[in-house]
């Protein structure tokens, strides 16, 4: 197996943007390793950038890197982006994977502009460490996953880190139903196509904009 095209820099996992290499380099400065360098970047991106569906799902640089890091939020397909090319800057091959998923907790008003809980190309990265691939889902920020009383998704280097089932009250969280596969590189037309379809209220409009985490709040309490 070659591992180059999972190493070098792409459109969207652009790990040559300067912005991306300071990024990695200062997030997994003094590690010991290449799995706790990882490790450290995947902490610092699920919560430190906030998790936000209320982006412009027609802007190219919502799922960027580079623009996540600019922006200091985004949504799944953005962050993943992010991990995988800070992945790439220290030197482990990283790649993006997609799943479809049915989301039983989301806003009333993204559930209304959407049309439906099932959430196409649900992203994850999946990062080459001892000798395999491992998935990592660096997604639900732990300041929202503590105000919806869902435990934030844990990454050790070595299961795979996909998605919460349920959350602390029992309740059904998440489901995979389509596994998409992984790409070297973000397929930005492809998702277009594909949320064009599936979405064309909240396309037309480009997304919501507002305060995802209120939002999310709320509805568990009503």
């Amino acid at each position: 197996m070659t591992m180059t095209e999972f190493l070098q820099p792409g459109r969207f996992i652009d790990s040559d943007s300067p912005q991306v290499i300071a990024f990695a380099r200062q997030v997994s400065a003094n590690a010991d390793s290449d799995l706790d360098r990882v490790l450290r970047l995947f902490e610092r991106i699920r919560d430190g950038i906030v998790y936000d569906p209320y982006v412009d799902l027609t802007d190219p640089q919502n799922y960027r890197a580079s623009g996540i890091i600019e922006r200091g939020r985004g949504f799944c397909i953005g962050k993943a982006a992010l991990l995988a090319a800070s992945a790439r800057v220290i030197g482990v091959p990283a790649r993006v994977g997609y799943a479809d998923v049915k989301n039983h907790m989301t806003s009333p008003r993204l559930y209304a502009h959407q049309k439906s809980d099932l959430f196409l190309w649900h992203s994850y990265a999946d990062l080459y460490l001892g000798g395999r691939w491992v998935k990592a889902t660096p997604v639900f920020d732990l300041a929202l996953c503590d105000k919806l009383g869902l435990k934030p998704l844990e990454f050790d280097g070595s299961s795979d880190s996909l998605f919460h089932a349920f959350d602390r009250a029992g309740r059904r969280h998440m489901e995979y139903l389509n596994d998409r596969g992984t790409f070297a590189d973000v397929p930005f037309e492809q998702i277009q196509a594909d949320f064009r379809r599936a979405y064309p209220d909240l396309m037309r409009t480009g997304g919501l904009a507002g305060d995802f985490h209120a939002e999310a709040v709320a509805a568990t309490e009503n």
